[in-house]
Formats: C-alpha cells, structure tokens, sequence
C-alpha cells in the first residue's frame, strides 16, 4: 500500500518579498528598472555618448534602489497606499450656508 505524503504550505496569505522589498514595492523597482532602461535607450539615440548615458544609469539605478528600499522599509506592505490615500483626504470641508443643516431636520 502506497503512503501519500503532502507538503503543507506555510506561506498561505504572506505578503510576497523579494530580498526585503515587499508588495507592490518590488513592480515599483521593476517600472523603475525599466524605465531606466529606456532612458539609456533614449539618450543613446539621440546621440549622447556611451560614457553619458553609462553615468547618468549607473547614477540613477542605485538611487532608484535606495529609494524604493528606504520607502518599503518606512511604509511597509501597505503603508504607501495608506500614505497616498491620506494625501486625498480635505484636510478641512468649509460650508458658507445655513441651508444644508436646516434641511437636515426637515427629513
């Protein structure tokens, strides 16, 4: 009689990370990478030298690492929807008539 063995996953509903960026930080960094890229590509094109477009991806492709490192480490997984949300948020709702609460009692 054959004994089944099942390995049980213990990763169920954990966010997903990559060497410490979790979430929606790593397709940041990937958007990022690539658009990096095409700048590099860009530049090339319009005919900068190689050592310029060299320079200006070996300047802004760790900048662009720390960055998004530094923002997964202080938002966490869900903290930078959190942040953009609250920049959404009136910070105050001004009313300039009386109208609108004295309808309130008339329902």
């Amino acid at each position: 009689m054959a004994v089944s063995v099942y390995r049980i996953n213990k990763g169920i509903n954990k966010p997903i990370e990559f060497k410490g960026l979790k979430a929606q930080y790593i397709g940041l960094l990937a958007v990022g990478l690539v658009s990096l890229l095409i700048l590099f590509a860009v530049l090339y094109i319009l005919g900068a030298g190689v050592f310029i477009c060299m320079g200006v991806a070996f300047v802004l492709g760790p900048a662009l690492i720390v960055y998004v490192y530094r923002m997964s480490k202080k938002y966490g997984e869900h903290g930078l929807m959190k942040v953009r949300a609250s920049r959404s948020i009136p910070t105050c709702i001004s009313c300039k008539s009386r109208v609108v609460f004295a309808n309130l009692s008339k329902k």
